[in-house]
């Protein structure tokens, strides 16, 4: 069997970096999905696949380890998802384990068109066996130039899949009008403004510029905030702009999905009582936790010298991690909320009353 050409540590007690890769029906996954896993910056990644006959691997097999897995010229090790994804994540880990398969650092989930990617958040967070050994980096979401702007409107999921996105990829760039990708572009600002964006033709694009997304950096081994929170974007002035001075919302169109979508940032200068945020996170979940689609945060919390990292997806919480250290001297508590159908002003309302109650039953 051929191996990467790394040495693999005796003990490895990082997490596996997963990245999710969805995106509407048509909007071009296979092709970017295609011509990833031939890029040579694909060795030690793991893909996770619906069928290889898809992406065309036949030409590329260098040996096929079992009837769910071979492994590519590029080092990289594709599966057949069998079963659930739980399994399927199992006994690829068991397999790095025994050295039946090459080592392997990341893993890159391919979805189906029609999928929300909460679900399988929610399994990487929530089941021991796979929260214990793997680490979400990022989700990866594909949005066809052409035809977005009609998904967009029409289908409540592509909408979800643009907003829960870490990285925005827009594909088929050269076949649409500039002005045409500049109204999306506006689109895509307002509905997700903390995911960056890159044009691709024909899936063409190196994996550094999708990868490495998440709290955790696996190439300098260190936690990197600014670029997992990215707070910056959701400043109320680095929404308001428009491509060449030209307007492109299109509030007047009832049939937009994400009218009902919202993007923000929440700060608090002061530290935060912990068993507060306790208690709003559950008020939150049980009240609103369908409408919660993505949270993540940085908070000071009083009595703590450290800052404690949160992520959360819809019902479910990541267990909340201490940093080693804060980032820089901005000591403020910072929350980027994505959220469905649910007003700013109720968030942070309950926040500030169960912070005031803390401090009347502290004094």
């Amino acid at each position: 069997m051929v191996m990467a050409e790394t040495e693999t540590p005796a003990i490895d007690t990082e997490p596996v970096q997963v990245s999710l890769l969805t995106g509407f029906l048509g909007s071009g996954k296979t092709t970017l999905l295609n011509k990833l896993v031939k890029h040579p910056d694909m060795v030690e990644t793991a893909v996770l696949i619906n069928e290889f006959g898809e992406i065309g691997l036949d030409h590329q097999l260098v040996e096929r380890i079992d009837d769910n897995t071979v492994l590519l010229n590029a080092g990289c090790l594709c599966c057949t998802i069998q079963g659930d994804l739980v399994n399927a994540l199992s006994e690829l880990y068991i397999k790095r384990i025994k050295e039946e398969v090459p080592y392997f650092r990341r893993v890159l989930i391919e979805t189906t068109g029609l999928a929300d990617p909460a679900p399988i958040i929610h399994t990487l967070m929530n089941a021991p066996v796979v929260s214990n050994r793997f680490a979400l980096d990022g989700i990866i979401t594909t949005v066809d130039a052409v035809n977005a702007e009609g998904e967009l409107n029409r289908h409540s999921e592509s909408v979800k899949q643009a907003a829960v996105a870490d990285r925005l990829v827009i594909t088929k760039s050269d076949l649409a009008k500039n002005e045409d990708l500049e109204i999306l572009e506006d689109r895509l600002d307002a509905l997700n403004p903390g995911a960056p964006r890159e044009r691709v033709v024909m899936g063409d694009i190196a994996p550094k510029k999708l990868f490495d997304t998440g709290l955790y950096d696996p190439k300098t081994k260190s936690i990197n905030v600014r670029r997992w929170l990215r707070e910056e974007a959701y400043k109320p002035d680095a929404q308001d702009h428009h491509h060449d001075g030209h307007d492109h919302h299109h509030h007047n169109d009832v049939n937009r999905h994400d009218e009902s979508i919202a993007a923000f940032c929440m700060t608090r200068d002061e530290p935060i009582d912990w068993e507060a945020f306790v208690a709003w996170v559950r008020i939150l979940i049980g009240q609103h936790g369908e409408k919660l689609l993505r949270i993540k945060g940085i908070l000071n919390i009083a009595g703590r010298e450290n800052p404690i990292a949160v992520h959360g997806v819809q019902h479910m919480f990541h267990d909340p991690a201490e940093l080693p250290e804060w980032p820089d001297d901005d000591r403020r508590s910072r929350i980027v909320f994505i959220t469905h159908d649910l007003e700013r002003s109720v968030i942070e309302d309950k926040l500030d009353s169960l912070m005031s109650q803390a401090a009347k039953l502290d004094s």
